[in-house]
């Protein structure tokens, strides 16, 4: 088995809806996965968020990527002295609750601008660090709740929202939106989202007749091309429009500023709202071909 997030997700996400054992209407901490991850063993009746962690890492094939512990302050430690936390959301990363990250801990799936979707075990509907069972949960991604993410060192790269992290080999940077879909399926990750785009990724070249992404370097201002008529067209219809006339075949600060549109839109920022359209807000677009 490859270790990749992929294949810890779906281990997470098969748990989804188990609960601990209950004594005359009490629930005990009594679980499934203390006895099945060695050297936790210890850890059963304990409160088992971690442990959860650990074990879908262990069954996933990641089991040398995180920390096998049953402490999330541990954990939080683990990932420190590797040179591997952030504090933004890492899809697979083992994201970290409460003061110095030391109360409860769960498996981040997904984030936007303003949430992160997440796996947790030992919580409940309310998001208790001390609840029932594994939920699938969706919490606030800036509330000082969440301390900090883990970054596993995946064999098929990582998703990430850390710009110190954009453009080194194996991560995949996207500022403001992520999810399983973005995730490489394999091999080395491309080196930022504006390079190339993700695995899962539509590049607009497939049956669905769209235009395929030209390349970054296609827009500049001699560019005169059809192609760009037709990626204002599709600006104009998403309610992006910065054209006092047009849109036409020649690149300019009117196309610019009309992707700019788009690309706060879609919720990118910063770098990634530059007004030159990246792989997979071009793909996003879905601009026609001829």
């Amino acid at each position: 088995m490859t270790a990749t997030a992929a294949e810890l997700i779906r281990a997470a996400r098969g748990e989804i809806g188990y609960q601990e054992g209950n004594d005359d209407g009490d629930w005990n901490n009594i679980q499934r996965y203390s006895p099945a991850v060695p050297g936790l063993e210890w850890s059963q009746g304990e409160a088992w968020c971690a442990t959860f962690v650990a074990w879908c890492a262990r069954e996933s094939g990641n089991e040398s990527l995180f920390p096998v512990s049953a402490s999330c302050a541990e954990g939080v430690s683990w990932f420190e002295e590797r040179d591997r936390f952030t504090e933004y959301p890492v899809i697979g990363g083992q994201v970290f609750f409460g003061p110095g990250g030391g109360s409860h801990t769960g498996i981040c799936i997904a984030y936007d601008g303003s949430t992160i979707t997440t796996i947790e075990g030992n919580t409940n509907d309310d998001g208790s660090a001390e609840g029932d069972g594994v939920y699938l949960k969706t919490r606030d991604r800036a509330s000082n709740r969440v301390h900090g993410y883990g970054i596993p060192d995946f064999a098929g790269g990582v998703v990430l929202a850390d710009p110190e992290w954009k453009g080194r080999p194996g991560a995949v940077y996207f500022a403001e939106e992520a999810s399983e879909s973005d995730l490489p399926s394999g091999g080395t990750a491309p080196s930022s989202a504006r390079d190339s785009a993700p695995a899962g990724a539509d590049d607009g070249g497939g049956d669905g007749g769209y235009e395929p992404f030209p390349g970054a370097e296609f827009f500049h201002p001699e560019q005169d091309s059809p192609v760009v008529t037709r990626m204002g067209e599709r600006l104009v219809a998403e309610g992006c429009s910065a054209y006092a006339e047009g849109p036409g075949p020649q690149w300019g600060d009117a196309d610019r500023e009309s992707f700019r549109n788009w690309q706060h839109k879609l919720g990118d920022t910063g770098a990634d709202a530059d007004g030159v359209p990246g792989p997979k807000q071009w793909s996003a677009l879905k601009v026609p071909r001829a």
